[in-house]
């Protein structure tokens, strides 16, 4: 089959288009799963430039997310038929036959769901990780309810853009940050009710106005850095702030965070697959059958901004790693 190897770590060149050998499956509770299309996500670029989570590999297919058609199934398979139609977020750290960026992956049934009917494919394999990635942060983190107010960090992203509307499903209130007029549109329309464009404006401040001094009940960052540590300054006393990226404490220190007593909490939605956390795994499969129904109720969307074919997977890390993108990013496999 055609697949996407990473064969050292590096720059975006490291990504070469070949032939490799159909994944096999080997335990009775693997489905065999032809790839339409493939989520591309931060962590992927990350992967390649550092290296993968298992260096005893001398090359790697890179990709969380996919969905395609199921072609194969193991004896014990009681989840799915041939011709369904899935996605998931699963392999693509580095572990040997594993991997979105090809025509065929070999996943267990129990890490896979139904893909929502009213998604095409490119839709579908590019919101896994962020669904869950945005589900773990605020509803099993802080508990989001219909009397917070939250701050949403990069509104108009691939984690950001759900997270509104996540947290809008749950009552909250929602400030969020963006970069321009255009991205305001986008997050409004998603359920935002306080964008914030913070090239013209502090969002500390903004915040503050906007809560009478007390600040939000909820900071969920999503762009790490110093954006962390103001983050800490516009959550109330009490407060929780999540965040996705690991703080650098060597850009400033936690005092803010532990005079106002603030809850922080390390979001990595990538744990129950690196640790084979078995039960772990199969909560985040439950969190994507409920979101495809949301899918589906038309009360969840995705914007995917632009697609890319396999061979160009290389273009699509390039334009990641520019920064800045609105939405989601997605390889289409034929």
């Amino acid at each position: 089959m055609k697949a996407v190897l990473m064969t050292k770590a590096g720059d975006f060149n490291v990504l070469r288009l070949t032939e490799v050998a159909l994944p096999q499956i080997t335990t009775p509770t693997e489905i065999l799963v032809e790839l339409k299309a493939a989520g591309i996500n931060p962590i992927d670029t990350k992967i390649r430039s550092r290296g993968t989570f298992y260096p005893e590999s001398f090359s790697a297919i890179l990709g969380c997310d996919g969905a395609g058609v199921v072609v194969g199934i193991g004896k014990e398979v009681t989840r799915f038929s041939c011709g369904d139609e899935v996605y998931f977020c699963a392999g693509g750290l580095g572990k040997p036959n594993t991997g979105n960026y090809a025509q065929y992956a070999v996943i267990e049934q129990d890490y896979v769901a139904m893909k929502p009917k009213s998604l095409s494919f490119p839709e579908a394999a590019c919101a896994p990780l962020a669904l869950i990635t945005a589900w773990e942060s605020l509803y099993d983190r802080v508990k989001l309810n219909s009397e917070d107010t939250v701050l949403i960090h990069g509104g108009a992203g691939g984690v950001g853009h759900v997270a509104i509307q996540l947290a809008k499903l749950r009552g909250a209130k929602i400030a969020t940050t963006v970069s321009n007029s255009d991205k305001e549109k986008l997050v409004r329309k998603l359920g935002a009710d306080y964008p914030i464009l913070y090239k013209q404006q502090n969002f500390v401040s903004a915040i503050m106005d906007l809560t009478q001094g007390k600040g939000v009940d909820v900071g969920f960052d999503t762009v790490g850095g110093k954006t962390f540590f103001d983050t800490c300054q516009a959550v109330k006393v009490y407060g929780d702030v999540v965040t996705i990226l690991e703080p650098d404490c060597s850009i400033e220190n936690l005092k803010t965070a532990r005079n106002r007593n603030l809850r922080i909490s390390l979001e990595l939605m990538l744990t129950p697959a690196l640790m084979n956390l078995k039960e772990a795994l199969k909560h985040q499969t439950k969190i994507l059958e409920q979101c495809a129904l949301w899918f589906d109720a038309r009360k969840l969307t995705i914007h995917l901004e632009q697609t890319f074919p396999l061979a160009e997977a290389s273009m699509a890390h390039k334009i990641i790693e520019n920064g800045s993108v609105t939405g989601k990013i997605a390889l289409i496999i034929s």
